[in-house]
């Protein structure tokens, strides 16, 4: 069995273990300001201050010093990473022993090539959302540092096909629509036709800059070229070429159970390969769609959703059935706990409290 250290475990652990927010007194509640600020940085993650003050009707300054509580209560994050042109990504369904769901949840979570973990109701107990350089090292990362961590009965992969809309894409919807025209910019399909292996990967020059906007998304030039070594100037010419270049991704998140959105459900879903593209397509711009995502296996497309509770689950399929007459709902799995997020560790109530920087796996 390959266990994960001792020391590592309990690293993570105190990361991901809730600290007290609120011993400085402060209001872990969503405003509806917050959420339009939330969703003002989700439409331009990156944009001045006084852009997104403007969007949302306030100064500058109110906008910046709700964000800065926002962040330092781990209530939402903008973060960064690689955009992957050419990424092999997979969804692995892990099942575990009895009473050892948490140890090897918390170690799933420490791993840099795991980018989200979520504990999951149903036939499998944890999902871990994953990417390797290629299939040969999928396998050997799944089979060899998964599937060997003690507490681990068995292991099922999905491998992603083509990304047709990610958390990236979701949107809070609480700005008014004269902050949106503010805002917004044209917007390019995120259809993303995934690859057995990664040609794309970041120059090393940039890593340093993914790992720290990775931690915080909107740092400034000085602050990031601190973090990443280097110069003001040389810190902004990377960062705009890759920008330009599409070589990175910016993405505003929140803890969605504050926000009222409690449930999680992820549905495996199959539908004829003539109306899977278009069937993914339409499901990307479905308010409630957090994931869509073609598969391998008779199940072919994941679709995973965020809802007001478990009272939406009913109405929210029979909109599917509805709209989508070719789809077939195989399952639903309600998600109890995301414990990490796109690298962000995450405590019970869904504020980050840590963040591990994304690393290819070493097999």
């Amino acid at each position: 069995m390959t266990e994960v250290p001792g020391e590592l475990q309990e690293s993570i652990l105190r990361r991901a273990a809730a600290p007290d927010f609120r011993d400085a007194g402060a209001d872990v509640r969503f405003s509806e300001l917050d959420l339009a600020l939330v969703d003002a940085l989700q439409a331009a993650p990156r944009a001045p201050w006084s852009r997104i003050g403007r969007a949302l009707g306030v100064d500058a300054t109110t906008a910046a010093r709700r964000w800065e509580r926002l962040r330092a209560n781990g209530m939402a994050w903008v973060t960064a990473y690689d955009a992957a042109k050419s990424a092999t990504v997979a969804y692995v369904e892990v099942r575990c022993r009895p009473r050892a769901l948490e140890s090897v949840s918390i170690a799933l979570a420490g791993m840099p090539w795991v980018f989200s973990v979520d504990e999951a109701t149903g036939d499998f107990d944890l999902l871990a959302s994953v990417a390797a350089a290629d299939l040969p090292a999928l396998g050997r990362s799944v089979h060899g540092l998964i599937g060997g961590l003690d507490g681990v009965r068995s292991t099922r992969t999905r491998l992603g096909i083509t990304l047709y809309s990610e958390g990236g894409d979701w949107r809070m919807r609480a700005m008014e629509p004269a902050g949106h025209a503010e805002l917004s910019t044209p917007r390019t399909s995120r259809r993303t036709v995934y690859s057995a292996h990664m040609h794309h990967r970041p120059q090393p020059g940039n890593r340093a800059i993914l790992e720290a906007l990775g931690r915080d998304g909107r740092l400034g030039y000085t602050d990031l070229g601190a973090a990443a070594g280097i110069s003001e100037h040389t810190a902004r010419r990377r960062l705009q070429r890759m920008i330009r270049d599409r070589d990175i991704t910016f993405r505003c998140d929140l803890a969605h159970p504050l926000a009222g959105l409690s449930t999680v459900v992820l549905y495996r879903t199959s539908v004829p390969h003539t109306h899977i593209e278009g069937t993914g397509n339409a499901l990307a711009r479905m308010e409630e769609v957090r994931l869509a995502v073609s598969v391998s296996g008779s199940d072919n497309l994941l679709v995973m959703v965020w809802l007001r509770g478990l009272h939406a689950i009913d109405p929210f399929e029979a909109q599917l059935a509805e709209r989508f007459p070719n789809l077939k709902v195989s399952d639903r799995t309600v998600f109890l706990h995301s414990r990490k997020r796109m690298g962000r560790l995450l405590d019970a109530t869904g504020r980050a409290t840590g963040h591990v920087p994304f690393s290819l796996p070493q097999v």
